[in-house]
């Protein structure tokens, strides 16, 4: 099913999901701190109301006190009046306490209710000679009214303190649950960005490797990259381009092959040919003449020099893909290259040392083999007799150092930017040698490249100083 859709597609899913995720973590919290903003709110009202009834009804037992006493005295129905309009008003805030507080014993509020009751039936009653005995009654029944009152605001006190600490409960409850919440959303969408992240850059880790396959020029390899659809479309084109690629190298291949043999063959009959003319086959020659013919062997040999060196690359470059890695001891093999070319060095009185060490390297053991004999055959090319070619292994920083100096003419500042392409020859030449063929230094930078190591042309003094870099970790 993902894979139908395209990177895009799939990229825009993951941040809307991750968006939707986040976002509904966030109303959440919204919708959780408006609840108890609500609440608190609620909280604040209700201490306000219970608060305010509660002073309502210390100040109307106060002035029923007063309006009772200053009836019994003035014996004045104003006062009689004001004494029942203030304890209807203190029985609807009685009421409201009552309502507000469901914990509290009925009983505190039915012996306020009992004491106003009473007391409005001592004013009621006719008046008797003993005023001072009715006065003493209304005492004896208001007095409890104070220690009531104290005791409904102690209640309406504990009843807020309760609802505080509820609010306060709720609120840390409230806070644990958005915190796990808001770290189980992190969590899920970095989880869903690392899971889907990593699910689509398998795809592209892919797509670099096959590139770096084909920049390798490893065409046996299929390239199928799995992944969003817009990403096998490319893996397609680019194992399409991998059949291209190899149909062009065989076809370069066999064109080498074709041209050789198609020039290999008149070749052969010219320099036949021209051998023939030498030996006086067809009749003796002038100067002139065998002055010509000689002209005509050397450079008849010296094109069948170059399509041999033609091939002999052609061939190295098809060898540079295929590698056969194993342990190598280069210091042994620098020393059997050496002494391969005994012959050729001692011939001109060259001195060759090879100086450090340097730990096995995983490499391809015949092809670095050829690489040190390149070195060693080009530089014993330009050296002059009795001259030193000296070679030195090291190690900087994980790689492996391969230096070699000698005491030719050096290579020309011009020719320093093209002395590693195939089949140029640098202006110093040593004298009355023959021309090589351009290819010794194109064959090692081969190799050591096929080896992802690079071979670089440092500036000397005096002849040319090579080194070979070689990664010990790939």
């Amino acid at each position: 099913m993902l894979s139908k859709l395209s990177f895009r597609q799939l990229l825009l899913g993951v941040f809307l999901l991750i968006a939707v995720l986040l976002s509904a973590a966030s109303l959440h919290a919204l919708w959780t701190l408006d609840r108890l903003a609500a609440h608190s709110r609620d909280s604040g009202r209700h201490a306000l109301a219970l608060t305010e009834h509660t002073q309502q009804l210390a100040e109307r037992s106060v002035a029923m006190s007063r309006s009772a006493r200053q009836y019994l005295v003035l014996d004045d129905p104003a006062f009689l009046k004001r004494y029942a309009e203030t304890w209807r008003e203190a029985q609807v805030s009685l009421d409201a306490v009552a309502a507000a507080l469901p914990s509290t014993p009925d009983a505190l509020f039915e012996r306020w209710r009992n004491a106003g009751a009473q007391a409005w039936d001592i004013l009621q009653a006719p008046p008797r000679p003993r005023s001072a005995a009715r006065q003493q009654a209304l005492e004896n029944v208001l007095a409890p009214l104070p220690a009531v009152n104290q005791q409904l605001e102690e209640e309406v006190k504990q009843e807020v303190e309760r609802r505080n600490g509820d609010l306060l409960a709720e609120l840390d409850q409230r806070r644990g649950v958005l915190k796990a919440q808001v770290i189980a959303s992190i969590l899920l969408a970095a989880l869903l960005a690392s899971g889907f992240g990593l699910w689509l850059s398998r795809p592209l880790e892919q797509i670099e490797q096959a590139i770096d396959t084909l920049g390798e020029s490893r065409y046996d390899q299929p390239i199928a990259v799995p992944g969003p659809s817009d990403l096998q479309r490319v893996g397609q084109q680019l194992n399409w381009l991998r059949q291209r690629l190899a149909e062009l190298e065989a076809d370069k291949a066999r064109f080498l092959r074709h041209i050789s043999h198609e020039l290999k063959t008149p070749l052969a009959a010219l320099r036949e040919g021209v051998a023939l003319l030498e030996d006086g086959v067809a009749g003796a020659l002038s100067p002139d003449q065998r002055e010509i013919a000689a002209i005509l062997n050397q450079n008849t040999a010296a094109l069948q020099s170059q399509i041999e060196a033609l091939l002999r690359y052609n061939a190295a470059a098809f060898d540079a893909q295929h590698l056969q890695l194993q342990p190598v001891d280069v210091n042994h093999l620098l020393a059997r290259a050496i002494d391969s070319q005994r012959l050729q060095w001692q011939a001109t009185r060259l001195t060759v040392v090879a100086e450090g060490a340097a730990r096995p390297i995983n490499a391809d053991a015949d092809k670095l083999a050829t690489a040190i004999g390149n070195l060693l055959s080009n530089a014993v090319r330009f050296s002059p007799e009795n001259g030193l070619v000296s070679f030195r292994l090291g190690e900087l920083d994980g790689k492996l150092l391969l230096e070699c100096r000698d005491q030719g003419p050096g290579v020309a500042a011009e020719d320093a930017a093209r002395i590693f392409e195939p089949f140029y020859q640098g202006q110093r030449q040593p004298p009355g040698a023959r021309r090589g063929n351009g290819i010794g230094l194109s064959i090692v930078q081969e190799y050591v490249a096929a080896h992802g190591g690079i071979l670089k042309l440092l500036p000397a003094a005096q002849g040319a100083h090579f080194r070979i870099e070689l990664p010990y970790e790939r």
